[in-house]
């Protein structure tokens, strides 16, 4: 689950959510988003969950990025408790959603597997979503599932290896022609 490692203060205020969103509300990473059309909280348990389902559904392909983060404690009383006796302890963590925050995104996959994994996921929500498209972001870096950093790196060498080689036999093609 999704939570902070440390935090200044053990609780906070509720807070208001007035307004649409300022920030996060552009497509930063991804080809596709998920937007929320309405104020909430989402807890870590429901990003969780969404998450999920997107993954599954893409089946570990493509990349998906989690544009929230639940960095605020909500607290509750134990059931049948008498008024007063202070705040009551944290119980879950939650974050601050506004109209207009892009929720999630996702690159690497065609849009027909992308929308139907972010319905999928906007199903996991409490509250509506839309499916928004970034035009201009055709390049995005998509790292390819069966290649690990060692494969990579024996690709660079045999490449330089090549290189090497090439060099080496114009080298000795230009010293042939020098002498006669």
């Amino acid at each position: 689950m999704l939570m902070p490692k440390r935090t200044k203060f053990r609780k906070q205020f509720r807070g208001t959510m007035k307004g649409k969103s300022n920030r996060g509300n552009k497509i930063a990473h991804g080809q596709y988003g998920l937007v929320a059309l309405e104020p909430a909280w989402i807890t870590n348990r429901q990003i969780e969950a969404a998450r999920i389902a997107m993954t599954r559904y893409i089946r570990r392909g493509g990349q998906v990025w989690i544009k929230i983060f639940p960095d605020k404690p909500v607290t509750a009383k134990p059931a049948e408790t008498r008024m007063g006796s202070g705040k009551g302890s944290p119980e879950y963590w939650v974050a601050v959603v506004k109209p207009g925050r892009v929720l999630f995104e996702m690159a690497g996959v065609p849009r027909e597997i992308a929308f139907e994994a972010m319905r999928l996921a906007g199903h996991k929500l409490p509250i509506k979503t839309k499916f928004i498209e970034n035009e201009g972001q055709g390049d995005v870096y998509v790292p390819v599932v069966n290649e690990t950093l060692a494969d990579a790196k024996k690709a660079a060498h045999a490449a330089a290896v090549e290189e090497a080689h090439e060099a080496e036999a114009k080298a000795d093609e230009g010293g042939d022609s020098g002498e006669s």
